[in-house]
């Protein structure tokens, strides 16, 4: 078995002496392809000759992680699918491996793009920030009780933020762990919530019972104020704030907004399962278009992709 750069090798050493390219243009599809080496490892792929498609469709994901430009990213994704057509040109690459029927000759790459240029990539934060944000101290705090709660559902679900603060008790099912949203059309769709936002949720629940009167259908309400909003839904803007605060009491060093966990849900989930169709369902996209923006970076089948690939979906153990 070769290394990952074996074969890159090869093809830098047919760029230079058989196609004759300058030596500064193969040594940037060196640089191109350095990166996809050490994605590669990211992904635990010891031989590139193996490559899956659906690993490859993760590189342009992996490639904005590290703050590429649209442009960059598109070269090092042709400079990867060069690679892998002389591979099969030479024979080094099995065709018998099985792919979408619209790929062509094996070749991973084929069909996985970069996003538009024009089109500016949603903005995320990396798995290690997103811990960062949601590790809030709430033993003696409601709001920061509830305030946990809220993040922990953003990112645990990826919920909008109309869609979160539309929540009513009637949407939770803690006993399933779903939530069911109304998302954009009036269109409504259910959603699982991770097992620690699960148990942030439940505490929340269980404090807010003290809070509000019992005719107060919302998940989440306001906890101070004038005194006739005490008690009654909190809004788009309250939530935006808060998230904001968050943002910067727990050191994040940049600014954080809803629609990022959001986008963050949807980055980490996809970067680990590869199910692009999955990622869609939970969004709530109508258009699969939409959700191919974070690749550039039956509901049992979401719910198990969900449980099997969000860092979050886990419960913690009690008394642990």
């Amino acid at each position: 078995m070769s290394g990952p750069s074996e074969p890159v090798t090869a093809f830098l050493d047919h760029l230079r002496y058989e196609r004759r390219l300058s030596v500064n243009t193969v040594n940037s599809y060196r640089r191109d392809l350095d990166k996809l080496v050490a994605f590669a490892g990211h992904q635990g792929v010891v031989d590139l000759k193996q490559m899956r498609f659906a690993q490859a469709r993760a590189f342009p994901v992996y490639l904005h992680r590290l703050d590429l430009s649209g442009r960059s990213i598109q070269r090092a994704l042709s400079a990867a699918r060069q690679l892998f057509y002389f591979l099969l040109g030479e024979n080094r690459v099995s065709r018998d491996r099985l792919f979408s029927e619209q790929l062509h000759a094996s070749n991973p790459f084929v069909g996985v793009s970069a996003p538009r240029l024009e089109r500016p990539l949603p903005r995320t934060l990396s798995a290690d920030q997103a811990r960062q944000l949601l590790e809030i101290d709430v033993s003696d705090s409601d709001l920061a009780c509830r305030d946990r709660a809220i993040l922990e559902l953003f990112y645990s679900s990826g919920l909008r933020l109309s869609e979160l603060a539309g929540l009513s008790l009637r949407d939770i099912d803690r006993a399933d762990r779903l939530v069911r949203v109304t998302g954009k059309g009036s269109k409504d769709r259910v959603v699982p919530i991770g097992g620690k936002a699960l148990d942030a949720l439940d505490e929340w629940l269980n404090r807010r019972a003290t809070l509000t009167a019992q005719r107060e259908q919302a998940v989440f309400i306001r906890l101070g104020g004038q005194k006739n909003h005490k008690g009654r839904r909190l809004g788009r803007r309250s939530i935006q704030k808060r998230v904001g605060y968050w943002a910067r009491k727990q050191g994040l060093g940049r600014s954080v907004h809803p629609h990022m966990l959001r986008h963050s849900f949807a980055t980490h989930l996809l970067e680990s399962s590869s199910d692009l169709r999955a990622v869609q369902e939970l969004l709530g996209h109508a258009d699969i278009k939409t959700t191919q923006v974070y690749t550039h970076l039956d509901f049992q089948h979401l719910a198990k992709v969900y449980d099997r690939a969000h860092p979050r979906a886990r419960r913690r153990k009690m008394g642990g």
